[in-house]
């Protein structure tokens, strides 16, 4: 069973339909697209006793939880300590592991602690705000303030002019802008590179490097306007050379992973680093404890291992004997979203011109299953993901399905890649 309703769900529901390892596949609760490669279940996947009681009925033997918020809320624990449950196989971390998304600030003093290069950053609340003043008089803008926890990826704001940045700082600790998510909030120094996302399999003790990507989270185009999930992505990275990803593997994956195991976190799940390449040099600016949304789009159809073969082998701690064979065409995709978001957007409208073509593979992310019509139910919708030997032509794969998927409020960022021709 795969927990989860975005197009990182169906993008992992996709390739593990087609192992021989699978019998019976379960998404919960799965979107449009996901019904075609196996069976939707509608639950809350945070109700724990809800996932619970489903796990058993349908005699799940494994479950792989997509998103973060369960992880965060523990429920590799809960399973772990369930006498009907412990037995059942789940592939994610547990709660402390899950800890190095689900809070900025002890996700920060990991790094420091295990010597993993990194902005420099102060973390404040409402008891020590004016301090938090004070810190931002004396860095150079730009300014980065992060919401502490999980706030959909929206929770970051990066800032030019430092009285603005004074009052979003207010805004985000005394208004509770985010929510519970920014009671405490990290300000950093500003990174000054281009990013790139390094995926990795780990049992705590041993990794496995997944192929990278960049993705484009601003709405609009030339990375213009507020953040979104995601609008698009493109593996390989041409600047993600191999002298880079060595200082990568050296520098930022293996070092998490002995801090992983150094400091008892249960760990066996996807670990994801948001780098900075500064001069080709990694630095971290976060942690993800699962896949990236839309970068797993392009990640997971570049993979030609079985994936459940290679889940598996992490949950028994056998990924020393797995090598991993990558798809070396490129892989792109676009994101469709609702015209509005991530602002306010319409649900409801009919999907028409669904139909794939060769290269192309489209996934459901904002999608329903209405008596057999596909509308639109979220800001996200679908990706368009195009392969190609070279970039240019799996962007024009990706472009050519975008531009034919129809319906009423769609918008779409037209210079997904560009910056990589």
């Amino acid at each position: 069973m795969i927990l989860g309703s975005g197009g990182r769900e169906h993008a992992l529901a996709w390739k593990i339909s087609k192992s021989k390892l699978c019998d019976n596949l379960y998404i919960a609760p799965g979107n449009g697209g996901t019904s075609i490669e196996g069976e939707n279940i509608s639950i809350d996947i945070n109700n724990f006793e809800e996932v619970k009681n489903h796990v058993l009925i349908k005699n799940i033997d494994l479950v792989i939880v997509g998103p973060e918020e369960p992880l965060v809320r523990g429920i590799v624990d809960y399973f772990k300590h369930d006498n009907e449950l412990k037995n059942i196989k789940i592939f994610g971390p547990g709660r402390n592991g899950a800890k190095l998304e689900g809070s900025k600030d002890f996700s920060k003093e990991f790094m420091f602690r295990n010597n993993i290069p990194c902005g420099k950053s102060k973390t404040f609340n409402k008891d020590n705000l004016e301090n938090g003043y004070k810190f931002l008089e004396k860095i150079k803008p730009p300014y980065v303030l992060k919401a502490d926890g999980l706030a959909a990826g929206k929770g970051v704001l990066i800032l030019d002019d430092l009285e603005e940045a004074k009052k979003e700082l207010s805004k985000m600790i005394l208004d509770e802008k985010f929510g519970d998510a920014s009671k405490n909030v990290l300000v950093e120094e500003y990174l000054d590179g281009i990013e790139v996302s390094v995926f990795a399999i780990t049992d705590g003790n041993k990794y496995l490097i997944l192929p990278e990507a960049k993705d484009y989270k601003r709405i609009g185009e030339k990375d213009t306007g507020p953040n979104t999930g995601g609008m698009g992505a493109v593996s390989p990275v041409n600047f993600a050379d191999e002298e880079f990803m060595k200082k990568v593997e050296d520098q930022v994956i293996k070092r998490t992973v002995n801090g992983i195991q150094k400091e008892n976190l249960d760990y066996k799940g996807f670990i994801f680093a948001g780098l900075m390449n500064v001069k080709g040099n990694p630095y971290v600016i976060e942690y993800n404890v699962r896949m990236g949304d839309p970068e797993t789009q392009v990640v997971i159809p570049r993979i030609k291992n079985d994936l459940l073969d290679i889940i598996n082998n992490c949950l028994e701690n056998n990924l020393e004997k797995l090598k991993l064979d990558f798809d070396e065409r490129y892989a792109t995709t676009v994101i469709l979203a609702a015209d509005g978001y991530p602002n306010n957007y319409n649900k409801g409208d009919k999907i028409k011109n669904l139909s794939e073509e060769n290269n192309t593979k489209i996934f459901h992310a904002g999608t329903k299953s209405l008596d057999n019509e596909i509308l639109s139910n979220g800001g996200r919708v679908l990706a368009c993901t195009g392969f190609g030997k070279q970039i240019n032509e799996a962007l024009s794969n990706s472009y050519n399905m975008a531009k034919k998927i129809s319906w009423k409020n769609k918008y779409f960022r037209n210079d997904i890649g560009k910056d990589l021709i």
